[in-house]
């Protein structure tokens, strides 16, 4: 293996690259309403998904996926262990009320990974998996930099809140297609439950409702709502031609890019669109 090949497998299993993605997410949402955030905040979320993700993969109870990362786990331990350390340092300089919400989704992130009630984590409860991660997602990305920003909720900021739901909802499926052949029948993901093409109908349905609670708002920014225009076809796209057999990175990472993706086109509306 080369050194490059080490650098980019390291990238995408330390969860770097899904962390991006998040930090994304959260830079639209600033770009959109104008939040003013201090740079510990912008470090906090970083390290904070790197921790919380890497917890869930490589906790014992992960599952099959991650076995054959064996050899560089260590390095990923160590790595973690270090954002966790950052985490603490820049969590301690934000509001209380942020580091209370954001300990409720912590929370949650460990129900997902750990069996407490009943021998059973949120993962492993039938059809809710996927939510679980959308609420998480949304609530990161949305309610938590107006909490920190110490701003109010309007009723735009709700539809944004529901519009990043429905997205992550739909980002998470190629992860799901893919883990057909692995996840036990219990799980009642979407695939299992509503097959590949109702899958594909539901989430057509998802991004044009997310699309379309966009001419609900009070005030509309063109930037961003041609910017979520694209990106609701984008992941559409992305689930369509997503298979059980896909490439190794096709949903790791290209799928999760596609925030990144997001963020780059609603920058460049932002700048050139009057």
């Amino acid at each position: 293996m080369t050194a490059l090949k080490r650098i980019f497998e390291f990238y995408i299993n330390s969860s770097i690259h899904v962390a991006l993605a998040v930090i994304s997410l959260v830079a639209i949402t600033v770009l959109e309403y104008g939040l003013q955030l201090s740079t510990a905040f912008w470090f906090f979320v970083f390290f904070g998904v790197i921790t919380a993700y890497n917890f869930v993969k490589y906790a014992p109870i992960a599952g099959l996926h991650h076995r054959s990362l064996a050899s560089s786990l260590k390095a990923i331990q160590v790595f973690s262990f270090i954002c966790f350390g950052a985490l603490v340092y820049f969590g301690l300089q934000l509001r209380l009320k942020t580091l209370l919400v954001t300990c409720f989704f912590g929370a949650m992130t460990i129900l997902y990974a750990i069996p407490i009630l009943k021998k059973k984590s949120l993962r492993t409860v039938k059809g809710l998996k996927i939510f679980v991660v959308a609420a998480v997602w949304a609530g990161v990305t949305v309610m938590v930099p107006f909490i920190q920003a110490e701003i109010s909720w309007t009723a735009d900021v709700w539809i944004t809140f529901v519009q990043r739901f429905f997205l992550v909802i739909v980002l998470t499926i190629p992860f799901e297609i893919r883990d057909l052949p692995y996840d036990a029948s219990m799980l009642g993901t979407l695939p299992q439950t509503l097959g590949i093409t109702g899958t594909n109908t539901m989430v057509a349905v998802l991004a044009g409702i997310g699309f379309i609670i966009e001419g609900f708002k009070d005030e509309l920014y063109l930037p961003y709502s041609l910017s979520l225009l694209f990106i609701c076809l984008q992941a559409s796209f992305a689930v369509f031609f997503a298979k059980r057999e896909q490439s190794k990175y096709y949903a790791s990472f290209w799928v999760e890019a596609l925030p990144i993706l997001w963020l780059v086109v609603f920058f460049l509306l932002h700048h050139f669109l009057p």
